[in-house]
């Protein structure tokens, strides 16, 4: 589902008060953890993380307009999504995200590619959150973006 803001606040503004309280704990601990550099704004009609083009000026391949994504975070219709590219790029930073997900969650892991799907607003584990947040800096994440676009 895809809400019109121009704002984060004004994004969150317009969800269901039980997504809201959630959407913000996760937004937190992704502020909190993420390296400086990265950037928040609406980014596909969500929350998003993304490298500014003052770091990386050749911007997102698929539209060099838009600056390099990172992360992604959404209200769907059954679930909430936390879209994180990096997790797609890098087969160590998944291998660890998957191996540590049981240590945090009661419920089996739903996920695609990039996407960590949560459809209980009960269990959602915050501090893995974080940590995923904190584990690829913007110099990494464009390294890595690189190696796989153009290699």
């Amino acid at each position: 589902m895809q809400y019109k803001a121009s704002s984060p606040e004004e994004y969150i503004a317009q969800l269901p008060e039980e997504r809201q309280t959630v959407i913000r704990k996760i937004r937190t601990k992704i502020k909190e953890n993420l390296p400086r550099d990265f950037q928040e704004q609406i980014s596909y009609g969500m929350l998003g993380f993304v490298v500014p083009h003052s770091v990386y000026p050749n911007g997102y391949h698929c539209d060099p307009k838009l600056p390099l994504p990172l992360i992604n975070l959404a209200s769907q219709k059954n679930y909430i999504a936390l879209y994180h590219s990096g997790i797609y790029a890098d087969n160590q930073l998944y291998d660890w995200f998957v191996a540590e997900y049981p240590k945090h969650c009661k419920r089996k892991l739903d996920m695609g590619k990039s996407c960590i799907r949560f459809k209980s607003m009960d269990d959602i584990p915050y501090e893995l959150i974080g940590e995923l947040c904190s584990r690829m800096t913007v110099k990494e994440w464009i390294a890595l973006y690189e190696k796989n676009v153009k290699g």
